[in-house]
């Protein structure tokens, strides 16, 4: 099954927390502390892998979760850093913040890339001893990796694309000129996926064909098939308008022309611009009326005209060093340059405090959270150090300034306190 567009939620490694250790140690009466810190968490790392060709795998599973980082230990020793996540996807995926829909990656190169970056891990309590505080009994815990909601989309990789109306014989003509084996019928959307074959034209030199499941008028908007697959098309630098010169379905070739070339426009104004080769197929039960009036039609257009029959293989033996000498004047294959901004945390220690309707008080501060989680509140050193950071960081000021009272409930997270003077 070819999918092309899948929804997974990503999740680094949470940092390990720093341990709460002392040294003990025969004849060492006071060893001071020696937690170690925690271990980093894992990042996840988006890799493109020439072997896959669908986006399949994403639909069963969809959330991805890197390795958490070890707590520390004793005798400061650090905890083991988290692993990595490796999640491979087919050359040529785009993945994209889910919320903004902004790009993040380009994955067109073996150059992997990190989306998500794993949490740095807890400082032991070894960090935290001085002069006055000999004995800390608290720690750090780990910071949480980023957490994202991202949309994979692929966008095959090809140098030239064959597009045109449905049974005009773009498979037909891929299976002649490549390996490429597509199922071939008389009859509309016989292909239903894109197509990818290798075109050999010397012992050094080849391309990559791509047969695109056949456009309609109104593809643009998302009649037919055109919309699943007309992204497809954006890489390729070259484009094999396969139209059917006979007529043979009661269709006007030089409207079908105008209607395929109009689709791309409205899908995309730089596809548009894209450099044509157009192929006259079924010249052999074309009259020679029809293929000098659509000749004379293409001509004037100023684009290359190759009269062929995929059927019986006329004229197909020179398409490929055609296209060959084209794609040699031609650019690579576009790439997408990421436009996804990180938010930016503010500087300094940011906080909210709210009061209730109860009289309560609210105090909402990650970096306080992450504090108190460390602290030992039965602990008069690790509270000591907590109601330091309250009072350097301004919080008890904005509580006195909403006017807090003894005894007044004040929660920060999942904890609360009674407020004393």
């Amino acid at each position: 099954m070819f999918i092309d567009q899948a929804n997974i939620r990503v999740t680094a490694g949470r940092g390990g927390d720093g341990a709460v250790s002392f040294r003990r140690e025969k004849y060492v009466a006071a060893g001071g502390p020696d937690g170690g810190d925690g271990g980093r968490g894992g990042d996840v790392i988006f890799v493109a892998d020439p072997n896959l060709t669908t986006l399949l795998d994403f639909k069963y599973k969809r959330k991805y979760q890197a390795e958490n980082g070890e707590n520390g230990r004793a005798c400061n020793s650090y905890g083991r850093s988290g692993k990595d996540l490796v999640i491979r996807v087919p050359r040529g995926t785009l993945v994209k913040d889910g919320d903004t829909g902004a790009l993040m990656a380009d994955l067109s190169t073996d150059e992997p890339v990190v989306i998500a970056k794993g949490g740095k891990g807890g400082l032991g309590n070894s960090h935290f001893k001085s002069s006055t505080r000999q004995i800390p009994r608290f720690a750090k815990p780990g910071y949480p990796g980023e957490d994202f909601y991202i949309q994979l989309e692929l966008k095959l990789i090809a140098d030239v694309g064959l597009i045109g109306f449905p049974n005009v014989g773009k498979s037909t003509t891929i299976s002649r000129i490549s390996a490429a084996r597509p199922k071939i019928a008389n009859y509309h959307f016989t292909t239903l996926a894109p197509v990818l074959g290798v075109v050999r034209v010397g012992e050094e030199a080849s391309f990559v064909a791509a047969d695109i499941p056949g456009l309609i008028e109104g593809a643009a908007e998302g009649v037919g098939l055109g919309h699943d697959f007309l992204r497809h098309v954006e890489r390729c630098r070259l484009l094999l308008h396969v139209v059917d010169v006979s007529g043979c379905e009661g269709r006007d070739p030089i409207e079908d022309f105008e209607k395929i070339n109009s689709e791309l426009e409205r899908f995309s104004p730089q596809l548009a611009q894209r450099p044509q080769i157009v192929l006259a197929n079924k010249c052999d039960i074309a009259t020679p009326e029809q293929k000098e009036r659509f000749a004379h039609y293409v001509k004037e257009k100023g684009l290359e005209l190759c009269e062929i029959s995929a059927a019986t293989g006329q004229g197909l033996e020179k398409l490929p060093q055609m296209v060959w000498k084209r794609l040699e004047q031609l650019p690579p294959p576009a790439t997408f340059t990421p436009d996804y901004v990180k938010p930016q945390q503010q500087p300094g220690r940011q906080f909210t405090v709210t009061k209730e309707a109860d009289g309560s008080f609210t105090v909402q501060a990650e970096w306080l959270e992450r504090i108190l989680a460390g602290s030992n509140v039965e602990d008069y050193e690790s509270l000591q150090y907590f109601q330091t950071q309250l009072a350097d960081s301004g919080v008890l000021d904005k509580l006195v300034e909403l006017g807090v009272q003894e005894e007044d409930t004040v929660r920060i997270g999942e904890y609360e306190f009674d407020y004393l003077f």
